[in-house]
């Protein structure tokens, strides 16, 4: 069964597009020896969250959905996994790093209540 959802109106796509925004400013201060590492690999996770949720609203059907929210989540486990670890690094100080996390557990909570509103709409349809 095709499904489809329009991206742009899903507050969890919108809160994860300002989540990049505002990961892409915390690290402009980061050593610029990191700018191929840690730096690269931050806005590479923070990207990827959006980027996901939107492609999934793209494949038309609620597994394909599903699996691309599942990736998201896992981006989203990444990115807090790289802002603990730059906050041990000294590169962000413990109130940004523990604002950005909490950003974090927001989005994987929408995430896994959108994938169980999934769900239930999918189990509707068999």
């Amino acid at each position: 069964m095709k499904h489809t959802h329009n991206f742009r109106e899903l507050k969890v796509w919108q809160n994860s597009r300002l989540l990049v925004k505002e990961i892409y400013i915390m690290s402009q201060s980061f050593p610029k020896e990191e700018l191929f590492g840690l730096t690269s690999q931050i806005k590479r996770s923070a990207i990827s969250i959006p980027s996901n949720i939107a492609e999934g609203c793209g494949r038309g059907t609620i597994p394909q959905f599903s699996q691309f929210l599942d990736i998201a989540h896992a981006s989203a486990c990444e990115l807090e996994t790289q802002i603990i670890l730059a906050f041990d690094l000294n590169f962000i100080d413990k109130k940004i790093a523990k604002s950005i996390v909490l950003q974090i557990h927001e989005i994987q909570k929408m995430i896994f209540g959108f994938k169980k509103l999934l769900k239930k709409q999918q189990s509707k349809h068999l």
